[in-house]
């Protein structure tokens, strides 16, 4: 690299591995067979291989909203508490407009957001806005709201809503995925439920004094570790107890093979007290192995990792066109790949897909294109500091 950087390597690192695992998923979204109504880690129709194919992915959304956590620790470093406020609440409120406005733009390409969805950078949004409040509280008082909120919510999933009631729409927004029928030819998705993405990002700005000068990076490796294998730890005994820490329990299956599945297959919305221990786990280990690595293999994510939002934009929006290229060429109708509300009433896509094979060279292919535009970009972002909107993006 030629120029100069302040910024941790390791978690930039591991945000970009993360950045681009998530690609796969979103390839897989618009390109696998039945993609659009079936659930990949359904174990009565899914295969081991589609089923890793989702599983990989689930490391994203909470490795992201907790490094989004910690790199708000470290901006937070250099300025004052009110300059964070300003700084979490205004990026916040910027990336809740991104999501309902651009981001549901390039997912659906419906101009007329009939089918408008809250997903990961709302969920990011809220727990900034949500984050710029707790900075003013003690450091120890925000690690045990986190702690609270990720280890307890939990106890919440016997509360169960139904219907478009005030109190509902409030619950579904708080802790329960939900879709809305709001007229026949309108829908709306909570796919993020807030309340456990909140506590993440707590945990996550928490995390970040760990990299502050007062550690040593042996005792700092020492907690990544300790970390890491409790993370890990507490999965494998409480989803062998089988009586907390996620909505679905896991049960014996007719093979091995789908047992083990059952045993994994923890649940994402809202993300469950053993889906972010089995996720953020390796993570901590991973920032432990790669603290100071540093080569062809690092300096390639460290790409995306810098630039984790202009990336997530532009990979949407390719892999959505590139889906209605595929239509194009291959044949079919490329107006049902404008996602309306229609299209998944009426499901208009039932029959649509290629093979798992063609999804992951999609991906590589994505992936290795979106490379040097993200490159210059940060390159771009590294020698231009001074210009604050940069920040935002």
């Amino acid at each position: 690299m030629s120029f100069k950087t302040n910024r941790i390597e390791s978690i930039d690192v591991l945000r970009g591995v993360v950045m681009v695992i998530m690609a796969l998923d979103h390839v897989r979204d618009y390109f696998h067979y039945g993609s659009f109504f079936n659930d990949p880690t359904n174990l009565e129709t899914t295969t081991p291989v589609l089923f890793f194919t989702r599983f990989i992915t689930h490391y994203c959304a909470p490795v992201f909203v907790f490094l989004a956590g910690t790199s708000a620790f470290l901006y937070g470093s250099k300025k004052t508490k009110v300059e964070l406020f300003k700084f979490l609440f205004t990026r916040g409120l910027w990336l809740i407009f991104l999501e309902l406005v651009v981001n549901n733009l390039i997912w659906t390409f419906d101009l007329s957001y009939s089918f408008p969805i809250v997903q990961v950078i709302w969920a990011i949004g809220v727990s900034m806005i949500c984050l710029s409040l707790l900075i003013f509280l003690p450091k120890k008082l925000i690690l045990a709201i986190g702690l609270i909120i990720v280890v307890g919510h939990n106890a919440l999933d016997g509360i169960v809503m139904e219907g478009d009631s005030v109190q509902s729409v409030v619950w579904y927004f708080l802790h329960q995925q939900h879709e809305i029928l709001i007229s026949p030819d309108r829908l709306f998705l909570i796919q993020y439920p807030l309340i456990p993405w909140i506590g993440v990002m707590a945990l996550g700005y928490c995390f970040g004094q760990l990299y502050t000068n007062r550690f040593e990076a042996k005792i700092r490796r020492n907690w990544l570790l300790n970390l890491g294998f409790g993370g890990i730890g507490v999965f494998l005994l409480l989803r062998s107890l089988n009586i907390y820490g996620d909505l679905v329990p896991w049960t014996m299956q007719d093979t091995t093979t789908k047992t083990i599945l059952s045993f994994l297959n923890v649940t994402k919305y809202p993300p469950s007290l053993l889906y972010l221990c089995a996720t953020l786990g390796p993570a901590f280990l991973f920032l432990c192995a790669f603290e100071t690595t540093k080569n062809k293999f690092t300096d390639f994510f460290l790409v995306f990792g810098r630039v984790p939002l202009f990336y997530y934009f532009l990979h949407v929006f390719v892999i959505h066109a590139f889906a209605i290229m595929g239509i194009l060429i291959f044949g079919g109708n490329w107006k049902d790949m404008i996602l309306d509300a229609n299209s998944f009433l009426n499901e208009n896509l039932i029959r649509y897909g290629y093979s798992l094979l063609v999804t992951y060279l999609v991906w590589i292919g994505v992936v290795l294109l979106l490379y040097p535009f993200c490159k210059k970009y940060m390159k771009y972002k590294a020698n231009n500091k001074h210009k604050w909107w940069l920040s935002y993006l």
